[in-house]
């Protein structure tokens, strides 16, 4: 039963801002439950009721004003939640420790470091005969996207062809990578581990084979990283 519910939820938040968003939807599908029972509940009341058919020149001022401030309090208690979520967002985006640029390619994925001169480097994906014991098919690439945890990083996403899209669905980052165009997001990962997601956008033939793998590790060994990286 949990199996089953849990499918029309939002999947594991690994992120402070992917666990707001999970708390956002999940309030938003008990508010608009919610309003499905009320007027539900409306419509058999009306139905059964004989007076309410008996009675149609009767002006329902009272009514009126019901089906105005009903759906005006609805948006209020949406409205206090999504302007914390903007606000928290916008605040992420004042300092950043760290600048990558992600290129999209048909069909793989590029990486600069901007402020490590030199790194940069591109992202296949591992074919059946590359995979190590453990390790997700169509998901897994030779060279995976390395950050440090704790660190607020800065993504700017563009694209070399035609549109892409970076996601990472347990992280709820999703961004259009089109060409000439550079689009920005600031994040900052607390839990350390390997995140995995693909392009969304329908990019041509090989679409389903340029995943994403996103790395996120000590400080420390981001050092070691970069320096065996750029050697």
């Amino acid at each position: 039963m949990y199996n089953f519910f849990q499918g029309y939820n939002l999947g594991f938040s690994n992120s402070l801002f992917a666990s707001y968003m999970d708390w956002f939807h999940n309030f938003n599908c008990s508010l608009l439950f919610g309003v499905l029972v009320f007027v539900t509940l409306m419509f058999v009341y009306l139905i059964l009721n004989s007076f309410y058919f008996k009675s149609k020149k009767i002006e329902y001022q009272v009514g009126e004003l019901l089906c105005s401030v009903f759906p005006t309090i609805i948006l209020l208690f949406q409205m206090v939640p999504s302007l914390s979520l903007l606000y928290y967002y916008g605040l992420m985006s004042f300092d950043t420790g760290l600048t990558v640029k992600v290129t999209g390619h048909q069909w793989y994925w590029s990486y600069e470091f901007s402020d490590i001169p030199g790194l940069e480097f591109d992202s296949y994906m591992k074919s059946l005969d590359q995979l190590d014991l453990g390790e997700p098919r169509l998901l897994e690439v030779d060279n995976r996207c390395i950050v440090p945890c704790d660190v607020n990083i800065r993504f700017c996403i563009t694209s070399a062809d035609v549109i892409h899209a970076w996601a990472l669905s347990t992280l709820s980052i999703k961004l259009d990578a089109m060409s000439g165009i550079l689009s920005t997001i600031s994040y900052s990962f607390p839990m350390i581990g390997v995140f995995y997601g693909q392009c969304s956008e329908i990019c041509g033939a090989n679409h389903s084979f340029m995943p994403i793998a996103l790395e996120v590790t000590l400080l420390d060994n981001f050092k070691s990283w970069c320096l065996g990286m750029v050697e």
